[in-house]
């Protein structure tokens, strides 16, 4: 509305600041809290399998992936609808004193065009001319027509104008000098066009709606018990209404009031149809009929019958995955599970003899609990759900690798297998859990920061955690026990595995300057990474991206061309896979409110693109045939989340730092970890940086990518505190030898456990690399970059420093005493 005030009564005018901040902030909890409800309630009305809608109160954010939309400007609108009803009296022409304030105020606006004030002299002739009438020249005001009773009525309507001419109009109406002309409680709005017909599409009529003397409607859709779509008299589609004892009472007054007058319905500041009251309407039934289509209408009354919006819901970041990626995203990341649950499934029998049968019905029932679990939850899967599902594969065996590794090297020094088991699954638990919870830290913080689909892979990668350290430690302890109580025993050994790091002596402590002189070279280059430049995802720069899919290959270069001219500006242009397959990113009105706007900015990606899709292909056909992904994410949006992921990376340094000071008890061990991490997330960043030009799939900086680091990080750390704990136990037993001898030695004592845990992970990523398909081929690199460096700092980073902080004082001093 163009002239609307409204007053709040619940706010005194000299409350503190104290009881300001506490009064808005109970009203933006009420207002989420509702908004999601509300939009739950419309979802499920939507009639669409499996939607997933995940709430965050903390960022005002409410995460909705629906699946098989064949619409999506129908479900834009949807969403976005606040479904703000209300009725209104409204103005016509029939009131002498409306049409004397319109020839007033045309009056008004032409002298504010000529610059003529009461104090100035007349304007030139042109100029005067140029200026003539302008608010009749940019509104076609209504005209009466005769009834059937052969009486003269003025419409509703006060009149019509062009949408391309509404920006000057509602200049015109919003200056000091025009408002004055009408009275306080009149308010301009704006018509409901839906029509094909291109002589009207374009033209939208012009109400002068009454409202009461504090701005608002006297009766509001608040007051709607139920709504559905119907039919009017004329066969014409309408929404039916029936309101609750309150709303009844006021409709019946406002109809007898204005019999023989029209009645504006409103909906979200839009006038949808204003009809005139034949007779007082008591039972509180209404109607709203207009020119506009059946789905519209089933929309619209779906809409009203879920409630209205709070505060209006906006599309801050959007992406679509059409059928035929999406199914292939599918099936590659079942491929990946297939393949990556055979390997691990023969690795674990290949090195573990039938000691691999335990950790292989472990994993077998931490899959269909976790499968179980997340359909309970309703979760919706989704490709980076399944890529969480793979890394499940590699990580749920690794309590078992631990477990195991530590019962082999009990049995080379002896002990019975009874003993072997019991000393250690004891002797295991320890680094087990440290090793878990450190992991469990980085998904829970991701989880918190994440939103859309990197919240559903860290959702899947917690409860993987949590039901590894269940299978891991209390499935494959029952098994072998019951196992073991008839006077038999599994295998750990096999031919393959029996003397690889039997002997273990590599001397890693004495070489350390070297890997020290290596990692610092690491370091120069994360900072030249820098300067080198990134490709940040359209998450973190904003903008909109499509990935759109050709018949045969294309050339780049005439495409960025092509765009240049339709675009105004050069978007950006990268081959994705194939020489026919490339990924557009934009920013071309990305500043720009409106729901057409993404309309437009399609339109014009067809037009340009028209070149190089075989000729007569229709727009329909680009967007369900060529156009494989899109996404739109607004500046604002972009900002905060890359204001999260700073926020997220330096939380789980932080938390896992004093993670490792509380369960180590010594700064030195916390510090080696700080080193550690911070060498594995700049090489990372180095090869996304120097590479991202040279590998021919994007290596952008986004939230998966984020999401890989973090991942990475808790891996890591996996792998880092299997040597601390060795080191604070043989610390415990070899007192009286250097640090540099005791962290050697667990170094080499912990080799086989470290290089398997990390096998197991690096095999599942690679499979997910090479079958997931595009939508996870990055985070997936990110992942391979990480193992590999993680399982290399573990040994040459994070122990060796201890080795310099620590010089020749004891470490775990706090542990010492206790003992």
């Amino acid at each position: 509305p163009l002239f609307a005030t409204r007053s709040n009564g619940k706010l005194k005018f000299d409350a503190s600041d104290d009881a300001t901040a506490t009064y808005l902030k109970e009203q933006a909890t009420q207002a989420f809290d509702n908004t999601y409800r509300i939009l739950r309630t419309r979802i499920d009305r939507f009639g669409l399998a499996s939607p997933n809608i995940n709430p965050d109160p903390n960022k005002g954010i409410i995460s909705i992936e629906l699946a098989g939309v064949n619409d999506k400007e129908r479900v834009r609108s949807y969403l976005q609808s606040t479904a703000n009803l209300q009725f209104f009296e409204v103005y016509t022409f029939e009131n002498k004193d409306f049409q004397a304030g319109i020839l007033a105020a045309d009056k008004a606006i032409e002298a504010s065009l000529n610059g003529i004030t009461d104090t100035t002299a007349k304007a030139d002739t042109t100029k005067a001319l140029a200026n003539k009438n302008p608010l009749l020249r940019t509104v076609q005001f209504t005209q009466p027509f005769q009834g059937k009773n052969g009486q003269f009525t003025f419409p509703a309507e006060i009149g019509y104008t062009l949408k391309k001419d509404t920006a000057i109009l509602n200049a015109y109406l919003a200056m000091p000098e025009v408002r004055s002309k009408f009275p306080a409680n009149l308010v301009f709005m704006y018509g409901k066009v839906e029509s094909e017909d291109p002589k009207t599409k374009d033209v939208l009529p012009l109400y002068a709606i009454k409202t009461l003397d504090n701005g608002t409607a006297e009766l509001e859709g608040d007051h709607v018990a139920n709504a559905a779509q119907d039919f009017d008299e004329r066969g014409k589609v309408a929404i039916k209404m029936n309101m609750d004892k309150i709303g009844t009472s006021i409709w019946g007054k406002m109809t007898t009031r204005n019999i023989g007058k029209p009645i504006a319905i409103v909906l979200d500041n839009i006038v949808y149809s204003a009809p005139n009251v034949n007779d007082a309407i008591t039972t509180g039934n209404s109607q709203i009929s207009g020119n506009y289509s059946l789905k519209t209408a089933q929309d619209l009354a779906q809409i009203l019958e879920s409630g209205k919006l709070p505060a209006p819901a906006k599309i801050v970041q959007e992406q679509q995955v059409g059928p035929t990626l999406g199914k292939a995203s599918i099936q590659g990341g079942a491929m990946s599970f297939g393949i990556a649950f055979l390997v691990i499934f023969a690795l674990m029998l290949l090195y573990f003899n039938t000691g691999g049968w335990v950790a292989n019905i472990a994993l077998i029932l931490n899959l269909l609990f976790t499968i179980g679990i997340l359909s309970a939850l309703g979760f919706t899967l989704t490709a980076p759900g399944i890529a969480g599902l793979v890394l499940t594969i590699g990580m749920a065996v690794d309590t078992n690798v631990i477990i195991f590794e530590r019962i082999k090297e009990e049995l080379t020094k002896g002990k019975s297998y009874q003993l072997a088991v019991t000393d250690g699954y004891k002797r295991s638990m320890s680094p087990v859990l440290d090793a878990h919870v450190t992991t469990l830290l980085t998904a829970c913080i991701l989880a918190y920061f994440g939103l859309g689909p990197v919240l559903g892979f860290a959702t899947t990668q917690i409860i993987g955690i949590l039901l590894s350290l269940f299978c891991g430690i209390l499935v494959s302890r029952l098994i072998t026990d019951i196992y073991t109580s008839k006077n038999r025993h599994f295998e750990y050994f096999t031919a393959i595995s029996r003397n690889i790091f039997k002997h273990a002596s590599f001397k890693f402590i004495e070489f350390r300057k070297y890997a020290y002189m290596l990692s610092a070279v690491v370091l120069v280059m994360g900072v030249a990474s820098f300067y080198n430049g990134f490709d940040e995802g359209v998450e973190f720069a904003g903008g909109r991206s499509y990935t759109v899919k050709f018949k045969n290959a294309v050339n780049t270069e005439e495409v960025r061309d092509a765009l240049k001219v339709v675009f105004g500006e050069a978007p950006i242009i990268k081959t994705v896979d194939t020489k026919n397959q490339i990924n557009i990113t934009t920013s071309y009105k990305i500043q720009e409110q409106g729901n057409n706007i993404d309309q437009e900015v399609e339109a014009l990606l067809y037009k340009g693109l028209a070149k190089q899709l075989p000729a007569n292909t229709s727009f329909k056909e680009f967007e369900t045939d060529y156009k494989q992904s899109s996404q739109t994410v607004l500046p604002t949006i972009s900002d905060d989340l890359k204001a999260g992921a700073t926020k997220a990376t330096i939380f789980a340094l932080i938390a896992i730092c004093l993670y490792i000071f509380i369960r180590f008890r010594d700064w030195r061990y916390s510090l080696g970890t700080i080193f550690s991490l911070l060498h594995d997330i700049f090489v990372t960043l180095i090869v996304f940086s120097f590479l991202r030009k040279v590998v021919p799939f994007p290596l952008e900086i986004d939230q998966h990518f984020i999401a890989a680091i973090l991942t990475v990080i808790g891996f890591s750390m996996n792998d880092t505190v299997i040597v601390y704990d060795r080191i604070r136990e043989d610390s415990q037993l070899m007192k009286g030898s250097d640090n540099a001898t005791i962290i050697n030695k667990a170094i080499n004592q912990t080799l086989s456990r470290t290089i398997m845990t990390s096998l197991t992970v690096f095999l599942t990523i690679l499979i997910l690399f090479i079958f997931g398909g595009e939508v996870t081929r990055g985070f997936a690199f990110a992942m391979l970059i990480g193992v590999i460096t993680g399982t290399y700092s573990s040994i040459f980073v994070a122990a060796p420093v201890l080795v310099d902080f620590a010089k020749n004082r004891p470490l775990g001093k706090a542990e010492d005493k206790k003992k």
